[in-house]
């Protein structure tokens, strides 16, 4: 990428487990967590800021490069952290529904962004969530039929 780019794309994104089955539990979910945070460190335009969630979710903060695609973000960051899990586990404990949520928010947006991450399970106990950050396709298509 060329060093004439002024760009500040900052993003969060949401994704769910398969039929949000509780499988991301405390003895899972630091892997899962290590898996994704580790791809995303070794992808070329991608900077890693936070990583948080509940059993069923996880939510992630980065920003990125003009060059890198979120679509082929995500489809690495999921595809990988499954298959990285279920080798680790030696048994397919881990699938992701189809679909997820992206937001994009300033930088100066940063430390709320990585404080409502961290406090995840908090939020959800309390039914104190943030809309916009907890949306994701699966929300947006609920009752309607794959095609």
């Amino acid at each position: 990428m060329s060093g004439h780019v002024y760009h500040e794309i900052y993003l969060h994104f949401n994704w769910h487990v398969k039929d949000d089955h509780p499988v991301l539990t405390a003895e899972l979910e630091p892997i899962v967590h290590r898996f994704i945070t580790d791809r995303c460190r070794q992808t070329k335009g991608v900077y890693f800021h936070g990583i948080g969630g509940t059993t069923t979710h996880i939510h992630l903060a980065v920003n990125i490069e003009p060059h890198v695609t979120i679509s082929e973000l995500v489809k690495a960051l999921k595809g990988g952290s499954a298959h990285d899990t279920n080798q680790h586990a030696g048994s397919r404990v881990l699938q992701w529904q189809r679909g997820y949520g992206v937001v994009s928010f300033g930088q100066k947006n940063l430390p709320f962004v990585l404080r409502y991450i961290a406090s995840q399970k908090e939020h959800h106990a309390q039914g104190r969530t943030e809309d916009r950050l907890e949306r994701n396709a699966e929300d947006e298509n609920a009752g309607q039929e794959d095609v």
